[in-house]
């Protein structure tokens, strides 16, 4: 469906144009999956200020801090739309516990990322079913494993594409943008924490740290959950 030109066209557009020009391509099936983090607030305000035919989600773990609600409510109040929320299978949920433990992902990787997987890749998978193209607020600068990635890709296992409008952007960039549109940010973010998961996961960051070294911060790992591999 999109061509080399199509791609150069997207490099070459500002994100609400980019969002506009996807839109154009398809008549159904174009999801964003927002976490509420600066990046993805950014790629929202965009979305519902200019009523794109986008339907937004996110996922509620069951683990998140209470900030995420709080400007979850906000968001649906300010822009009169609501973002669909995804959560676990409870049996999954049930079953991690009692076998492993309630913080067993502070034990291993393994322990880690099968967490990770119940609670967030096998709801997004859910969310993902039929969709054509998959938002991200991905930027390449967050992490050694993103600054590849391109600004249209294939996801061969799920059969979409992926849109990551903020792939060249700065940190900068995106403050900036916030800025602008006076959009509305997660408290949490003035307190250190850049990159927000999970509370138990997440730690505020000291000055000079890369943005993501606050999340699994006992770990040396390539900071992923398993939603984004390159």
């Amino acid at each position: 469906m999109f061509s080399k030109e199509d791609i150069k066209t997207l490099q070459q557009l500002n994100l609400e144009d980019g969002l506009q020009f996807i839109s154009s391509k398809f008549s159904e099936g174009i999801v964003f999956s927002t976490s509420l983090g600066q990046e993805d607030q950014v790629i929202t305000d965009a979305v519902f200020r200019n009523n794109s035919p986008i339907k937004v989600f996110t996922l509620d773990t069951g683990r998140l801090f209470y900030e995420h609600y709080d400007l979850l409510s906000k968001n649906n109040s300010r822009y009169q739309k609501k973002t669909e929320v995804y959560f676990p299978e409870s049996s999954d949920v049930e079953k991690y516990m009692v076998e492993k433990g309630v913080n067993a992902f502070y034990h291993s990787v393994e322990n880690r990322k099968q967490c990770c997987f119940i609670r967030k890749v096998k709801p997004l998978n859910r969310a993902l079913e039929n969709a054509r193209v998959w938002i991200t607020g991905l930027r390449a600068e967050q992490s050694e494993n993103r600054e590849n990635m391109q600004i249209l890709e294939w996801d061969e296992e799920r059969k979409l594409y992926k849109y990551n409008p903020l792939i060249s952007w700065t940190y900068q960039d995106v403050l900036n943008y916030l800025e602008h549109h006076k959009v509305q940010e997660l408290s949490l973010h003035k307190k250190g924490f850049i990159s927000v998961g999970c509370q138990p996961c997440t730690r505020a960051i000291a000055e000079g740290e890369n943005p993501r070294a606050g999340r699994w911060w006992w770990e040396t790992s390539q900071k992923e959950c398993g939603l984004h591999s390159n």
